[in-house]
């Protein structure tokens, strides 16, 4: 039946968590069914792909293999190695560490939220969830395990064939594999923050500290300029001057776009939660939230392709320690979502 006439709700079980998907016209959103949970406050509804629809199943199928380490060459990496639920699904350490103990240059981005996200990686390079699946599969440094490989592991696994038949009708793909790791991902929600209750109407969901610290974001120091939305970012690339002053900066969005004025640039990220995923930045080069803030309030580290918003803020101390506050305690969900790895397929 067409979906412009098609109403479909299938409860999700997923990490102890219950959600309702409600597919119509051809767009499908991630909703509440009371009392058991929905979407998080301050968030929009969760889009899909018209054709990566989610279901129970694809969504278990998903998490299953965004937790197995036979998905690398040597069965030691998982997605959930750099990209751990108690960790920010970051991985708390400046650069991951992957195959035989290789170190990329980067720091892992979180996955949080990373359903809203236009492009994904530092740089940009993927369009979707589904296209950045499987690139740390294959990446020599991360999994090192050829997508050809991937795909006979998986299906070589009876329990993983029988999967891929029931959600996909066919043995596991390339595009199959992809597309149920990343309906499992648009999954990792967190929202209902102080900061959201506080929108609602309830004054006393921040402390006074928090709430300088709100004004201070939106305000003076001009935080909301690219972390802005119900996910605090813009989805955009900019040069804040992090790594510009090494021997060789990492050149960022520039070796996707080839566009000179994207040099150095990298994208902005959700900031929900933020205080679980240290370190930050595209290098992992500052440890704590107080580092980032006077990252910022210098103006950055001169260089030609800063990025226009970025100038000295002239925060006072007492200013410093209520941003802190604010995106420690003011962006921090009230129902995290620390998944656990489930049973795997035999």
């Amino acid at each position: 039946m067409a979906l412009a006439i098609h109403r479909m709700l299938a409860r999700v079980l997923s990490g102890g968590l219950a959600f309702t998907l409600v597919i119509n016209a051809g767009f499908s959103t991630l909703q509440a069914e009371e009392p058991v949970i929905k979407v998080p406050a301050g968030l929009p509804p969760i889009p899909f792909p018209e054709d990566n629809q989610p279901t129970v199943e694809k969504i278990a199928l998903g998490k299953q293999l965004f937790f197995d380490k036979r998905l690398s060459l040597d069965n030691t990496i998982s997605c959930a190695s750099c990209h751990a639920p108690d960790k920010g699904y970051s991985n708390a350490d400046q650069f991951a560490t992957g195959f035989k103990g290789q170190k990329g240059g980067r720091n892992s981005p979180t996955v949080i939220n990373a359903a809203y996200n236009k492009f994904h990686f530092w740089d940009g390079r993927a369009g979707s969830l589904e296209e950045q699946a499987l690139g740390p599969i294959a990446n020599p440094i991360e999994m090192n395990l050829s997508i050809k490989e991937a795909v006979d592991r998986i299906n070589a696994i009876p329990g993983y064939k029988t999967q891929f038949q029931k959600v996909f009708g066919s043995d596991a793909t390339e595009e199959t594999i992809a597309k149920a790791i990343a309906t499992y991902e648009r999954t990792i929600l967190c929202g209902d923050a102080p900061y959201d209750r506080f929108k609602a109407g309830d004054q006393k969901a921040l402390s006074e500290g928090a709430q300088r610290g709100m004004k201070l974001f939106f305000g003076k120091a001009v935080c909301s300029a690219c972390h802005s939305g119900p996910n605090f970012t813009d989805n955009a690339f900019h040069n804040i001057g992090v790594g510009m002053d090494a021997k060789e900066p990492d050149t960022g969005r520039k070796t996707i776009s080839k566009l000179g004025g994207d040099h150095g640039s990298f994208k902005t990220p959700t900031i929900r939660d933020i205080a679980r995923s240290a370190p930050y930045m595209h290098d992992g080069s500052m440890q704590t939230l107080k580092e980032v803030v006077d990252h910022y309030n210098k103006g950055g580290t001169p260089n030609a392709f800063l990025d226009e918003e970025i100038y000295k803020l002239n925060l006072t101390p007492q200013e410093v320690d209520d941003l802190v506050t604010f995106m420690k305690e003011g962006l921090t969900s009230s129902n995290y979502p620390e998944h656990k790895m489930p049973e795997l397929p035999k």
